[in-house]
C-alpha cells in the first residue's frame, strides 16, 4: 500500500531551509513571501492556500544583482533571461542552480524526479524548429522542407 506524503506546511519549510544554511529572508513591500538563497541563486515562495502549505511565487534561478534570473533553452545554448537582457549560463550557473534546487526540494519534502535529478531543467525551450508550434495550425509558419526546390 503507498503511503501517504505527509504535507509540510510554509512555516516548517522556512524552519527546516533555515536549518539547511539557506538564507531566509521576507521579500520587501510584499506580505507573507520569503526570498530564499543560497549558493548564488534564489527562489521567492509564499503559502499555498488554507492548508497551510507553500508554493513557488518565483521558481528558482541565478542571482543577477537582486534579480532571480529565467532560464531559457536556445537549443545550442542556455541564457538566464533578465529586464535587462539574456546572459549566457555557464557549467557553473547551472551546477549551482542544480543543487540550489535538489536541496530546496529536499528540505520542502518534494519528491525528486528522475529527469530533473539528471541536471537543470530549463523554464522555456525556445528551439527553431519550435517556434511557432503553440500557435493554431492555420496561424503556423510554412516550415522550410514543405517549400518547392524552385523558390
Amino acid at each position: 500500500m503507498p503511503k501517504k506524503i505527509k504535507q509540510i506546511t510554509y512555516s516548517e519549510v522556512q524552519d527546516r531551509l533555515r536549518s539547511l544554511q539557506f538564507d531566509v529572508a521576507p521579500v520587501p513591500n510584499v506580505a507573507n513571501q520569503v526570498q530564499v538563497s543560497k549558493y548564488g541563486c534564489a527562489a521567492i515562495l509564499g503559502p499555498g492556500g488554507d492548508d497551510g502549505v507553500y508554493q513557488f511565487v518565483h521558481r528558482p534561478g541565478v542571482l543577477f544583482g537582486k534579480e532571480i534570473t529565467h532560464l531559457v533553452n536556445h537549443g545550442y545554448q542556455q541564457h538566464f533571461h533578465t529586464s535587462r537582457g539574456d546572459f549566457a549560463a555557464t557549467a557553473d550557473h547551472l551546477r549551482n542552480l542544480h543543487r540550489f534546487t535538489e536541496e530546496l526540494k529536499e528540505a520542502a519534502g518534494e519528491p525528486s524526479l528522475y529527469n530533473e535529478s539528471l541536471g537543470t531543467t530549463s523554464d522555456d525551450h525556445l528551439y527553431d524548429r519550435l517556434k511557432g508550434r503553440d500557435l493554431p495550425l492555420a496561424e503556423r509558419p510554412t516550415p522550410a522542407w514543405k517549400f518547392s526546390a524552385g523558390h
